[in-house]
């Protein structure tokens, strides 16, 4: 039995430029999913075909029997009585679009995927973890028909909880990838103190707490209330009865718009806080400081265009601008993270598998 041959650096040039173009991808589906839930799109197919579905209604009696099953859910009935076949057809194409990219990232994921498997240009360590990366994939498309399935019956849109669960694993399963495109480069890693590991860590983490309570504010129409800045409803801080009248308390992180969109400008407000005394901290060491830099200067955009959209009501332009903004953010905290916390000398096998003893010669230090 003959073995594959060791990866070249083309091949490896090939895998970083496959891994880019699925982050891409992800990222395109994020905005997509955005458009979708800002025109009220979501719930216009209200079957799950993982095969089937894949082809739109093609004939007339097949748009008008996909009308009709719309027709079937509170949504039609209480938002959107008496909408034409004509209207009906645009809201299907931003869900069919958005369900369509999702098949397409997994053609585009698993088919090269294989391809590199088989011709070695993949470790064995590398192979693990884009195996697990698939399982998310894979796991991704059923929460997503779990979101919409929580608006077919006893609602007029889906459940805020799921929407923001649906985006929050697409989040990581787009981090994950930025993650390991990081970690197939051969650049060294920065030294730094375990100050600027912690806080990068922490920005990464709060990163993600924010990009979910973005989507339950997106979930609940949150944005069109409360449109004022720095003030909510009628101050800097809201009356404690108005956050918390839900019980059990903790529904109002979920449930209640006021508390969402509060938790949300909190969170905001420690982020570029948190975010500015790392830069000054990464500037001081000289440590990391041009990613601490860019992740504070992509906080401050984000933070403005989240004002803009909340000031105008969610326009969507402003509202897909903020979106994406998120994901640049999200970006930035993984690489920094991944700059900081990694050895200078990484120990584990590179995509390409280099030996030990090769590692010895281009870095003669280690022998001490």
């Amino acid at each position: 039995m003959t073995h594959p041959a060791a990866p070249t650096s083309s091949s490896v040039r090939a895998v970083r430029i496959w891994l880019t173009i699925v982050a891409g991808l992800i990222a395109l589906m994020v905005l997509v999913g955005g458009a979708t839930r800002l025109t009220e799109s979501g719930l216009s197919i209200v079957e799950w075909k993982p095969v089937t579905g894949t082809l739109p209604p093609l004939t007339d009696a097949q748009w008008q029997a996909a009308f009709d099953g719309y027709k079937q859910i509170p949504q039609y009935r209480e938002m959107n009585a008496g909408m034409s076949l004509g209207e009906f057809k645009t809201i299907f194409w931003w869900e069919w679009s958005h369900r369509l990219l999702g098949r397409v990232i997994g053609f585009v994921y698993l088919l090269p995927f294989l391809w590199f498997v088989w011709r070695g240009a993949i470790g064995r360590d590398w192979t693990r973890a884009l195996w697990a990366i698939f399982g998310l994939g894979a796991l991704q498309g059923a929460v997503g028909w779990w979101m919409v399935a929580s608006g077919l019956s006893q609602r007029t849109e889906v459940s805020q909880v799921r929407l923001a669960t649906h985006l929050t694993l697409a989040l990581l399963i787009y981090a994950a990838i930025v993650w390991t495109l990081r970690r197939m480069r051969d650049t060294p890693n920065i030294v730094a103190n375990a100050r600027l590991k912690f806080t990068a860590i922490v920005l990464l983490v709060l990163t993600f707490v924010q990009l979910y309570f973005g989507a339950l504010v997106a979930g609940l129409r949150a944005g069109k209330v409360y449109n004022t800045w720095p003030s909510i409803d009628g101050g800097l801080i809201p009356d404690s009865a108005r956050l918390w009248f839900e019980t059990p308390w903790w529904k109002n992180l979920f449930d209640n718009h006021l508390t969402v969109q509060f938790d949300h400008r909190m969170l905001a407000y420690t982020l570029w806080a948190l975010a500015a005394l790392h830069a000054i901290d990464a500037w001081r060491s000289a440590r990391g400081a041009a990613g601490a830099l860019a992740l504070w200067v992509a906080l401050t955009l984000q933070a403005t265009l989240g004002i803009l959209t909340l000031l105008h009501q969610v326009p969507i332009d402003l509202a897909l601008a903020h979106q994406a903004m998120g994901i640049v953010v999200l970006t930035l905290a993984v690489l920094q993270v991944e700059r900081l916390t990694v050895p200078a000398v990484k120990a584990e096998p590179r995509l390409n598998a280099v030996p030990p003893s090769q590692v010895l010669s281009r870095h003669p230090e280690v022998r001490a």
